[in-house]
């Protein structure tokens, strides 16, 4: 899990450095395109390109049509929002599967988990401030985010009963490809790596594969209810970061209503655990 918060970190510093000559589309055109060649290298080290298949291609289209929604608006939202903001915002999107569930999966959900998402739902009020007039857009993006994050686990929890973790990567990476090309260059107008930029273009391909592996690997070894509540400690921790190089205020308020999203989002993982 520390590998996982170091990636996401690092996700987001990258983002924001390229954010100044690279839009949201191109930035996930160049991660794309570093994701499919790690891929594709360590798919054809282990022997694995044969369990990439199509018979779930819907499927997995609609799951990277939704994941490439949700990172775009995540790297919208850490140019225009502070980042321990987009980071709380980000932790809702368990309770997002919470609600989703149902509908997507038809799990059942308890009145116990509704109850934890109101908790949640006073947190993000917390974090988003609505009624002091300081709430930044950027939030949105971010709710939007979490929103869209939340669809694509569930369509990957689905496609995890018959697809093989190397399958799902390799259409995550190139489907994403195509879908940056036809968005970065629908204005014809795509702009190229420059010697300042490429470095910190690899480094969001690779912090992304990363934090995937890392996160999928700890919940292979450990309970989601154990490892989750790990995770949480991206907040304070990019909190700091926003603060030191960005000269972010640390607002308790966002402080509290993250670590109140977070307690309700591992309240959800605790019952589901027991349920």
């Amino acid at each position: 899990m520390l590998g996982s918060i170091a990636s996401f970190t690092a996700m987001a510093v990258a983002g924001r450095a390229v954010s100044s000559v690279h839009d949201t589309f191109e930035i996930m055109l160049y991660r794309s395109i570093v994701g499919v060649i790690v891929v594709l290298s360590v798919g054809w080290a282990i022997g694995g390109l044969g369990q990439i298949s199509t018979k779930n291609l819907k499927l997995q289209i609609g799951r990277n049509l939704a994941h490439f929604t949700g990172q775009n608006l995540w790297f919208l939202a850490l140019i225009t929002a502070p980042l321990a903001q987009v980071f709380a915002m980000e932790f809702t999107s368990p309770l997002w599967v919470l609600l989703l569930a149902p509908l997507i999966l038809g799990e059942r959900v308890r009145r116990a988990q509704y109850a934890v998402a109101v908790v949640g739902f006073a947190g993000v009020l917390l974090v988003a401030q609505p009624f002091s007039g300081a709430m930044s857009p950027g939030l949105l993006w971010a709710a939007m985010a979490a929103m869209f994050f939340a669809l694509t686990n569930l369509l990957t929890r689905r496609l995890t009963r018959t697809e093989t973790v190397l399958c799902i990567m390799f259409w995550l990476t190139s489907l994403q490809l195509v879908f940056g090309l036809v968005t970065a260059g629908i204005d014809g107008d795509i702009a190229l790596p420059r010697m300042a930029t490429a470095p910190w273009l690899v480094l969001i391909g690779l912090a992304g594969l990363c934090a995937h592996f890392c996160l999928t690997n700890a919940l292979s070894l450990a309970p989601a209810s154990t490892v989750m509540p790990v995770d949480f400690a991206r907040l304070p921790v990019v909190a700091l970061i926003g603060a030191a190089f960005y000269g972010e205020a640390l607002d308790p308020l966002i402080l509290l209503g993250g670590g109140v999203i977070a307690g309700a989002a591992w309240a959800n993982l605790r019952l589901a655990d027991k349920g």
